[in-house]
């Protein structure tokens, strides 16, 4: 088999670097806030064959996806496949990556404490939040197994 000459083994996308052994669709993946649909629809869009090694691609080529990567409007992405729709500060429709991404997340999880919602409060007393049973689960504190909290007037009465 014959090996590119303008072979990389790094190929850096999106500020993240990416694994050039890879077919770029998989590769796509290890940046945070890509997932498998969106990254086989950066590659349809690009017009480039996803199973390309990521290390052959060519300058114009790691442009072009880092360019549609961060303007998903430019190249008509529906909404549904984008990962912040309508977002409360603007109420547009985005996709955010690496930073952005969990800069976003903590927001939305200090906006619900701070108003009190049923979720930020769930959030703030470290319970689960989407309705998972906490009987038997979630008695964790910050790594320490707690086990079961019992009354020590109830553990008196017994002996």
């Amino acid at each position: 088999m014959e090996e590119n000459k303008n072979f990389r083994h790094l190929v850096r996308i999106v500020n993240t670097d990416l694994d050039g052994n890879k077919p770029i669709y998989h590769a796509l993946r290890s940046i945070k806030g890509i997932g498998f649909i969106f990254a086989n629809a950066i590659c349809s869009v690009s017009g480039i064959d996803r199973y390309k090694k990521a290390g052959n691609l060519s300058e114009e080529e790691v442009k072009k996806f880092d360019d549609i990567i961060k303007n998903t409007k430019k190249y008509g992405f529906p909404s549904w496949l984008l990962n912040r729709r309508r977002d409360p500060e603007d109420n547009s429709d985005k996709h955010l990556l690496t930073g952005e991404l969990d800069f976003a997340k903590d927001n939305d999880i200090k906006m619900m404490k701070k108003m009190r919602s049923y979720r930020g409060m769930r959030h703030a007393y470290g319970l689960p939040v989407r309705g998972q049973q906490t009987k038997s689960h979630f008695r964790k504190n910050k790594g320490k197994v707690m086990g079961v909290k019992r009354n020590p007037q109830a553990k008196a009465g017994k002996t």
